[in-house]
This record gives structure tokens, sequence and C-alpha cells, in this order.
């Protein structure tokens, strides 16, 4: 066997390679067979200069892979990217030769386990919380019995179609307004909420307004997550009710309205009362009402009976008699008492009579004297000395009178 020299292994120079050449080749082999790749890892080492690129690197138990993030692509996320967040990363890699390494150059990054639609509702749910649009305090109810119920939503939906027949099933005699808008897509966002600041100035104004649609994915309901609906739900001045129709996941139209309904039809059940709940709750009232003033009767019928079964009801007569009697009495007493005031009072008017006689000028008369007046002024005359000659004077006897003249005047005694 014939032996082998050791020059026979020394490449020649045609089939050397330069660092150059061979990091070239491995860029285009690399590029071109991961142009598209999608990459889960967890985010580690990330900063973000002020040109506004995002570098990090991905990481996971056994490896880890540098990352970048333009500038472009990172406006567009709608969540915060931090270090320790899972992500799911569609990109390309991309060879870097001045240090012979290799990058994943990211296009798309979502949150592992959590959509990019679902992390930017709960910022905006933070957001709107802090601002207290979903404080229980701000919660009204609704009438019990409203005439005017206006809806938001579209027209053509099974929404309104459901909410419509649950609503002539359960109560008649409403007035229902339909605000026509749509509910998803482009522009839907801006049209609900404008349709609910147009229920608002309706007038006369309506009882209760109704905001929804019917069930779909959490991209089919993304306008009842907008702000712009969130902050004219807030903003109504009528009691309101979202009726966004899916069960599992709430909207913040459900958190900013008055009531939540998982449904259009619900919603709707929750609005107006039933009629036959109503005409059985009549039934009920009616019922109670007429067994307390069956209650009410008897209770006042046994106190009547009570009071009818005492001796000044059971023989009204006897007393009467004994009034009678007193009446009766107390006129013997009296009349008793009159009499002897009456002889008492005869008693003392005669003694006082008697008095009366014995200083009466006329009882002197009786006894021989008289009085003598002037004629002219009929002065009493006392004294002689009061008298002149030619004076006509009037004498006055116990029994009738004399006219005289004084032919003289002695005032000797």
């Amino acid at each position: 066997m014939p032996a082998t020299s050791p020059l026979a292994d020394i490449p020649t120079k045609e089939q050397v390679l330069s660092v150059s050449q061979l990091t070239a080749l491995l860029k285009g082999v690399v590029e071109n067979r991961f142009a598209s790749v999608w990459v889960a890892g967890e985010i580690s080492n990330f900063s973000r200069p002020q040109s506004g690129h995002c570098y990090f690197t991905l990481k996971d138990d056994a490896a880890q892979l540098r990352a970048v993030l333009w500038r472009n692509t990172a406006a567009r996320l709608k969540f915060d990217v931090h270090d320790g967040l899972e992500v799911v990363c569609l990109g390309r890699l991309d060879v870097y030769p001045p240090r012979g390494s290799y990058q994943l150059v990211v296009e798309q990054l979502q949150p592992l386990g959590v959509g990019a639609l679902e992390l930017a509702l709960r910022k905006l749910r933070d957001k709107l919380g802090q601002e207290g649009l979903f404080d229980a305090a701000r919660k009204r109810s609704l009438p019990a019995f409203p005439q005017r119920i206006g809806i938001v939503t579209s027209p053509t939906g099974a929404a309104i179609r459901d909410f419509l027949e649950v609503l002539r099933r359960r109560w008649q005699g409403v007035e229902v307004f339909l605000f026509p808008v749509r509910v998803q897509g482009d522009g839907a966002a801006r049209e609900i909420a404008e349709g609910i600041r147009l229920a608002n100035k309706l007038s006369p104004p309506l009882d209760v307004l109704v905001v929804g649609r019917g069930g779909g994915s959490l991209e089919d309901l993304w306008a009842f997550n907008e702000e712009e609906v969130v902050r004219a739900i807030a903003a109504s001045r009528l009691p309101t009710v979202s009726a966004v129709g899916h069960e599992i996941d709430v909207t913040l139209a459900d958190l900013a309205a008055d009531l939540r309904a998982l449904t259009p039809s619900e919603a709707a059940e929750r609005v107006v009362p039933s009629a036959q709940d109503v005409a059985e709750m009549m039934r009920n009232l009616r019922t109670r009402i007429q067994n307390a003033l069956a209650g009410q009767a008897a209770a006042l019928r046994n106190r009547l009976d009570a009071v009818a079964s005492r001796p000044v009801f059971a023989r009204p007569l006897d007393s009467m008699h004994n009034l009678g009697r007193q009446v009766d009495d107390l006129a013997g007493r009296l009349h008793g008492a009159v009499r002897v005031r009456l002889v008492d009072q005869q008693s003392r008017i005669a003694a006082v009579g008697g008095k009366l006689d014995t200083l009466s000028p006329l009882a002197v008369l009786g006894r021989g004297y008289s009085l003598t007046h002037d004629s002219k002024s009929g002065r009493l005359i006392t004294a002689a000395k009061e008298l002149r000659q030619g004076q006509q004077i009037i004498t006055r006897f116990a029994h009738g009178s004399a006219v005289s003249t004084v032919d003289g005047v002695s005032t000797e005694d």
C-alpha cells in the first residue's frame, strides 16, 4: 500500500476562504433560509435609546438570541415591552458581518398567552378605571316601567330582532327608537358614540338607552372597547344598558354602563317588566290587602263586641234613670236653698226697711213735724233767719202742703 504524503491534505489557495467570504456565505444561507420565522422566548436586557429602536435578548432555558425592533415597528405596539415578558416574535434572521453575529429583526411582537388586543384592553381599562368611569357609585337604577326606550345597534343584525321580539312578548305599550350604527369595523366606534350622544338629545327624553350587538370574537366586539364609546356611555344622562352578546368576555362598555346584559335579549328582559309577573304581583297584593282588611275588620269587630258588652251599652236606660234621680235630688235641694235664701233676704230687707222708715222725713212728719221750702228755689228752710218778709214759702205736712207768705220774722229761740 503506498504511503500518503502529509502535503496532500493542505488546500490550495483557491480553496481557502477569508473570514469575510465565509461570513458572506453564511449570511446568504441564513437570511434566505430564515427569511420569516416565529420565535418564542423571554425578553431580557431590554433597552430603548433615543433613536427609538428597541434592542433586547430572547432567551429560554438553553439558549439566547439577540433581537432588534426598529422604531417604526415599535411605535405600533399597544403594550409596554419590558424584561421578563414572555413573547412570540415574527421576524427574519440577519447576520452582522463586523461582529460575525446574527440577530432577529422583529417585525411582529405579541405577548405569549395574551394577545395584543387583550393587552391594549387591559391598559385602557386601567386608565379609565383610575378616572372613576367604572365606579359603582356612578351606577343608576333603571325605571320600573319605561315608556320610551332607545337602542343603539345595527339595524340589520340579529340583536335588534331579538330585542324587539322579547320586548313584544314581555310588555306592551312602549315606544322604541332605533339609532342605526355599524357595530364593527373601521368607524364603528365613532358611529356608536355619536348614536349615544344623539339619543341623549332626543325630546321628550328617553327613559332608558340600550347599546349593544350580537356575539362575536374579541376583534368583532372591539368597537365596544374603544375609548370614545366608553366615554360616551359614561357621559350619558340616560340610564344605559350595555348588551354586547358575549357572555365570557366583559367589554369596557359593560363596565361603564349602569347595567350589563349578557345579550340583547336579556337586555329587553332587564329593561321592561314581564306582564305576567306584574299581573301575578297585583294578584298577590290584592290578596294581601284583602287579608289585611279582613284582619282589621275582625279586630274592630272584637273591640266593638267588647264595648257593647259593657253595662252602659247593655242597659242604657239605667244610666238615664240614675241621672234623672240625681237631677230631681239636685232640683229639690236647689228649691229648698232658694226658699231659705228668700226668707233670709226678706228678713234683712224688712230690717233695713224699718231703719229707713225710722230715718225717713215722712215718718218725722207723721209725728207732727213739717218741712218748709222756698216756693221759687225749692230750698229747704232750716232757720228763721233764712226768711224775709213777703217771701212765699211752701210748708209740707205728713199729708198735703200749704203755701203762705211771710209777714214777719223772729230769730229768737
